[in-house]
């Protein structure tokens, strides 16, 4: 073969193989600009909250910026879409919550997303378990406002943020488990006013994190019924769990929190994000400052066990949704 023709052939392979490299030096070099975290929700809310604490982390890990962008709306589709219709470059993230990646699909009759197809799902991360606050007017003991609930004219009432949030199904699974008792479900545009209402005595009870309860319970303006906890939470030590007090084994309820990317996102940046995220679930300094606000962190897992854990989820609340599936629609 002549001299010009293996130089030519060299170069030609040369350029193939540099070509075949690309993607993994762009991988490797992930991520090379800031990142932008999408929140589906409006600011101020609990999943907004474990969010900045989860980006200012990450940022401190990647060595690069990572910005939050509040994207609220629709019951956090539309923050959800943007980053389904995101390029897969590992540089739009979606910090994902239960309503939309495990409720939404179930009390949406035309979902605008599939959460297996559009998205990957790189880490469940945890979340602020719910409890349920009373009027200080009301019974002391969970047990004790439920049986008022079965007898009481006109039926007592509870607030929820919203028709098909995590709040309301796990207070219909409550009311179901604890027998049926006939609880008339207020829904409000968000956490905040149904508490109000319940510390001026308009409603009978309400559904919030943790988190956002304890001040309330803490400065006596409204009492801490249980928490959906597997065990007493330290910090409220008096308040006893949902399943301890109704004997209901197993009740746990928590709007917890997952990171995802867009499909298509290479395999390697997956890996990467999972494993920075996995060192800060570890780290006892980052648990702990969660802890202070009532945020409480998952362990390390990987991105499958993140999915599988998601689609438990879904099929966990699915028999709630459906028997309360007239509400929903109406």
């Amino acid at each position: 073969m002549p001299v010009c023709d293996v130089t030519s052939r060299r170069a030609l392979l040369a350029a193939a193989g540099s070509l075949l490299a690309a993607p993994a030096i762009a991988q490797d070099a992930w991520p090379s600009r800031p990142i932008r975290l999408v929140i589906p929700f409006p600011a101020g809310g609990p999943t907004d909250v474990y969010a900045r604490f989860y980006s200012e982390r990450l940022s401190r890990e990647l060595g690069q910026p990572v910005v939050t962008e509040n994207r609220g709306g629709a019951g956090g589709a539309i923050g959800s879409l943007d980053v389904a219709r995101s390029r897969p470059d590992g540089n739009t993230l979606l910090f994902g919550t239960a309503s939309t990646h495990a409720l939404y699909p179930l009390v949406t009759r035309q979902p605008q997303f599939d959460v297996a197809r559009d998205f990957i799902a790189v880490a469940e991360i945890g979340g602020g378990p719910l409890a349920w606050v009373a009027n200080p007017s009301q019974p002391a003991t969970l047990p004790a406002f439920m049986a008022a609930a079965k007898t009481a004219q006109p039926h007592l009432s509870y607030g929820s943020p919203g028709t098909g949030t995590l709040m309301h199904l796990a207070t219909e699974l409550m009311k179901q488990g604890a027998g049926n008792v006939p609880l008339t479900h207020v829904p409000y545009r968000g956490a905040a006013p149904a508490m109000n209402d319940v510390i001026s005595g308009t409603l009978s009870m309400g559904v919030n994190t943790f988190g956002a309860a304890l001040p309330l319970h803490q400065g006596n303006r409204a009492r801490m019924l249980g928490i959906a906890t597997p065990q007493r939470h330290p910090r409220a030590p008096d308040v006893p769990t949902v399943a301890e007090a109704l004997n209901l084994p197993g009740f746990q309820a928590v709007l917890w929190h997952a990171v995802f990317v867009p499909p298509g996102t290479p395999a390697a940046i997956v890996d990467r994000l999972s494993a920075v995220t996995n060192a800060m679930l570890a780290d006892a300094a980052f648990r702990t400052a969660l802890d202070g606000a009532g945020i409480v962190a998952s362990q390390p897992g990987t991105p499958d066990s993140a999915a599988a854990f998601i689609a438990a989820e879904t099929e966990r609340y699915r028999p709630i949704v459906e028997s309360i599936r007239p509400e929903l629609d109406g």
